[in-house]
């Protein structure tokens, strides 16, 4: 089940410095919201902080709620390995552990949170892992092979047969296609628009054209600038923020009279 977001006032520190300053945005079920805006305006920070990945740097810290299904996931007590269970996250440079083989990749991510399984469980959910990241037809005869043999695109989907194995509710992707070919990023870009159909996605992307195309929703970071934390301008319908976005600074953004 995919699940909304709510996000209420949040802040996000790296020791004393404000990286991102009072965000609060609200992302449906099973919906694609993109995240745009330049370089350095807080977008991947904020993106981190829907599964606490960003506490992985020593000093970062967040104010505020990221509200999933009714459950905060900074309140105390919260684990965030268990967060990152229910949030997947796909990177920008496809991770794949390289010596590792296709169908131990896919299970990577249920054997880091200790699930057994038999060889017949096993395989179903490689297969149907693979399957769901549209990757199954391609290496479905070298499941024992290395993942870091498979091409940049096919890496990335494996990684993202990686990240649903695991079933989370909502699966974070940051810039997913920055490292790829066009006939690689077209296909990523195919398989978020059926994906969006069991999850709800939030992209970060500096590719607008690739925003437009895959996105119900558009967020637009900017800064005010070097040292400034970065905020939110605007969110909304990617045709509206396209076409006719309510702030002047997004309009002079989208139409690339800056950033």
């Amino acid at each position: 089940m995919s699940k909304r977001i709510e996000v209420k006032d949040l802040n996000v520190y790296y020791t004393d410095f404000l990286a991102v300053e009072d965000v609060s945005i609200t992302i449906e079920p099973r919906t694609v919201t993109a995240f745009i805006g330049p370089s350095g305006c807080g977008k991947s920070t904020f993106l981190r902080t829907l599964n606490r990945m960003h506490e992985v740097i020593p000093g970062a810290r967040v104010e505020g709620q990221v509200v999933i299904d009714g459950n905060d996931l900074y309140a105390p007590g919260v684990d965030p390995v268990m967060v990152r269970r229910q949030v997947g996250m796909v990177f920008q440079r496809a991770n794949p552990f390289p010596t590792m083989s296709i169908r131990d990749n896919v299970l990577a991510g249920l054997k880091l949170n200790n699930r057994r399984l038999t060889k017949n469980d096993g395989d179903d959910l490689v297969e149907k892992g693979l399957r769901g990241a549209n990757l199954w037809e391609e290496v479905k005869d070298r499941l024992n092979l290395p993942g870091g043999g498979l091409s940049g695109g096919q890496q990335q989907r494996l990684c993202i047969a990686r990240a649903i194995t695991v079933e989370p509710d909502v699966l974070l992707m940051d810039e997913p296609c920055s490292a790829l070919d066009p006939i690689s990023t077209l296909a990523i870009e195919d398989l978020i628009k059926e994906l969006k159909e069991q999850y709800t996605i939030v992209i970060v992307t500096h590719n607008m054209q690739q925003a437009s195309r895959v996105s119900d929703r558009t967020a637009f970071f900017n800064i005010a600038g070097t040292g400034k934390p970065g905020h939110l301008v605007e969110i909304g319908p990617t045709t509206e923020i396209f076409t006719k976005p309510q702030k002047k600074e997004t309009e002079d953004y989208v139409s690339g009279r800056f950033g």
